[in-house]
């Protein structure tokens, strides 16, 4: 019997980053050098400051943010574990590419997220575009981004982001689109305008939802920093990579656990119950 013809999905994909690397190099540069930007300035604010500083801001977040002394003491305790360890530069490192993804993600999510719940046509069309965003094996980022933008932070970030945005999109969505019809109608019969309808009633109900995708862009960024690791991304993945290539069990574990730390602290802080 004669087989059917294999289709050609993997030569179609190297041809199409064939070309956007020829076509798309303008792009690309102006892009990395954007995010460069980006990373060295968050990067210097959390390694200028001597790091009792950075952890007094910390702290001062923590108590603004949760009105909670244990979360406080949580957090001060944290870093002061860091510190023990001589993490604290690694920390900085992922503490960067978190934050950086966190500015991405939300910033481009949250917008996204209130015009798909919007538009429902659109988002039945960015569905199956999240949900291959989601599945697709994150390694299979980090191909395309070292070929367009090399080795270092930069390709780490481009591949958390795709992997992360998903979340932040599908929760606004869920909390815009879920707010009660009958909350839209009382803003529209006292002359809300639709830009009104959405600061005072849709934001404002749909909150928590984009406060848990900050949370979840959080956690997710922090899953992606050994894998980061692997493309050049500086942090607590590299030793961890370290630690696996030489089968050193004492510096894994210390590595793993000081990550473990960093979640729980961000998880923490930034949690909304």
């Amino acid at each position: 019997m004669e087989s059917i013809p294999k289709i050609p999905v993997g030569d179609i994909a190297s041809t199409v980053v064939d070309w956007l690397t020829i076509n798309g190099a303008w792009f690309f540069d102006g892009l990395a050098n954007i995010v460069n930007w980006l990373i060295d300035w968050i990067q210097w604010a959390l390694q200028a400051p001597p790091a009792l500083v950075v952890v007094a801001i910390f702290a001062a977040l923590a108590w603004y943010l949760q009105r909670s002394w244990t979360t406080v003491a949580l957090v001060v305790l944290g870093f002061l574990f860091i510190l023990n360890q001589d993490y604290w530069e690694e920390t900085t490192q992922t503490l960067t590419l978190v934050l950086c993804s966190v500015i991405v993600c939300m910033g481009l999510g949250v917008p996204i997220g209130i015009y798909a719940a919007h538009h429902p046509r659109f988002y039945s069309w960015l569905r199956p575009l999240l949900d291959l965003m989601q599945t697709l094996p994150t390694f299979v980022y980090l191909i395309p981004a070292i070929v367009f933008f090399g080795i270092g932070m930069v390709p780490g970030l481009i591949a958390t982001t795709i992997f992360v945005i998903p979340a932040p999109i599908r929760l606004t969505y869920l909390g815009v689109n879920s707010t009660p019809k009958e909350l839209k109608e009382a803003g529209l019969s006292f002359g809300a305008t639709p830009g009104q309808l959405l600061r005072k009633v849709e934001l404002p109900y749909a909150l928590p939802q984009i406060m848990a995708g900050l949370t979840q862009t959080i956690m997710l960024s922090l899953s992606m920093v050994v894998i980061a690791a692997l493309v050049g991304a500086d942090g607590l993945g590299v030793p961890v990579v370290r630690a696996l290539n030489t089968v050193n069990t004492a510096l894994g574990f210390e590595a793993g656990l000081v990550i473990v730390v960093v979640a729980i602290v961000l998880d923490r802080v930034f949690r909304r119950d």
